[in-house]
């Protein structure tokens, strides 16, 4: 997933360990999906459309 935003925004992102199989993505410190809510791992495609929501782009 690390790869995939730098490819797509050519942004770092950072994997930071959790418990539990928790696997939420955050942009600037908000929320955009969250594994834990919804029961399954995200798609690629999700995160870019959350990650551009979130930057207006």
């Amino acid at each position: 997933m690390a790869d995939a935003i730098k490819k797509q925004f050519g942004a770092e992102s950072e994997l930071i360990k959790g418990g539990g199989g928790i696997f939420d993505v955050k942009v600037n410190g908000k929320l955009i999906y969250s594994k834990h809510k919804t029961g399954r791992f995200p798609e690629h495609q999700e995160i870019f459309d959350a990650v551009g929501a979130r930057s207006g782009g």
